[in-house]
């Protein structure tokens, strides 16, 4: 299948794949439309289930693609017939590395991050290393839970190592899959001695998990877009989560976040994705603001999301520039990421459920 060289391939991976689980398909579909109608301008070749033929027939730029398997199966057998691509993904069972690995190597120009960096920051204990030391982040450490449980006591003995570096301040640890999104499957080990093998039902035996000490603070985000070399902050952003016992979930947010540690944040944001190669696109990058105004640090980075994430959605209806236009613009060297009008025009909250993403201006 060939197309136009000024045409550009466009999915989201459960919209194409036609996965309709109750607490991803309403903000898949929030993201993939939104991005559809950031791209009006463009010839668009749109990967989607079949399910979505009537809503996607109203879309005057937009060529259908409706399939019926899973879109990394379809794109092993047809990337080759495309020149460019943008699309959404996450980490999950690294289909974000996986889908990227199929495009590159099918020579196909993406408007997102390569595949070297999504495999870099899908990981956590690789962003970790491959941070510089002036980005504050936990202290960290990887895992594998091997099941004859010696993992256990691995664990008891750093945080014996940790604690006896300050051993006036009771440490807490948390305990996160190496790869993984929306805090799905996150502990908190309040005390040392609630590490039971109770753990090995969150994470059985072969998983791989990175153990971090806790800190207490707010969570937040910063949204940038990045040409692959420079990145600029666009917005602080408040998370509404929920970690712990293993069922944490992210349910919403609020934009812009107004705070003290907002240039902090930005410049920590910025900084450490100019850090690692190949992040393109728009980005979201997970931040603490430390409730501990005695420490040294005031903001401590969590994770680099090098892909769109869900604050996009709210920041399309208060944006000064069109995010998705302007980043094909960027990327193919006709817009100057400096020129972007990042001011935001109100403010907006989402708030997800198990069937609907709700979003509204404030």
């Amino acid at each position: 299948m060939m197309n136009e060289n000024d045409s550009i391939l466009v999915f989201e991976y459960f919209t194409a794949s036609g996965i309709k689980e109750k607490n991803l398909i309403s903000e898949a579909e929030e993201l993939i439309f939104g991005l559809l109608d950031d791209l009006s301008d463009f010839k668009v070749d749109l990967v989607i289930d079949k399910s979505y033929e009537d809503r996607v027939k109203d879309f005057d730029n937009v060529n259908p693609i409706l399939i019926d398997e899973p879109i990394i199966d379809w794109l092993e057998g047809n990337a080759s017939g495309f020149e460019n691509a943008i699309f959404i993904a996450a980490e999950s069972d690294n289909a974000l590395y996986d889908i990227t690995k199929i495009l590159e190597d099918n020579d196909v120009k993406t408007y997102t991050s390569s595949a070297e960096a999504c495999f870099k920051t899908s990981n956590k204990y690789e962003t970790y290393e491959a941070l510089p030391l002036d980005i504050p982040q936990p202290r960290s450490f990887r895992f594998k839970i091997d099941p004859k449980g010696y993992w256990k006591r691995a664990i008891e003995n750093l945080h014996e190592k940790w604690q006896s570096e300050d051993p006036l301040t009771p440490l807490k640890l948390i305990i996160k899959p190496l790869i993984g999104i929306d805090c799905e499957n996150i502990v908190i080990i309040n005390d040392i001695d609630e590490l039971s093998y109770d753990l090995e039902k969150i994470f059985p035996p072969g998983s791989r998990i990175i153990v971090q000490e806790f800190i207490r603070g707010t969570d937040v985000s910063v949204s940038l877009i990045s040409d692959g070399k420079k990145a600029i902050p666009i917005s602080l952003n408040e998370q509404f989560i929920n970690i712990g016992n293993g069922n944490g979930a992210y349910f919403g947010g609020h934009i812009p976040y107004e705070s003290k540690y907002c240039d902090e944040a930005f410049e920590i944001a910025t900084n450490a994705v100019e850090a690692i190669d190949g992040i393109r696109g728009f980005v979201g990058v997970d931040l603490l603001i430390n409730a501990d105004e005695k420490d040294v640090y005031s903001v401590y980075l969590l994770e680099i999301n090098s892909r769109f994430t869900t604050p996009y959605v709210g920041l399309r209806k208060i944006c000064n520039f069109n995010i998705g236009k302007s980043i094909v613009e960027i990327i193919d060297g006709k817009m100057d990421i400096d020129d972007l009008d990042t001011s935001l025009n109100g403010e907006v909250k989402f708030m997800k459920s198990a069937d609907s993403l709700e979003i509204r201006r404030l």
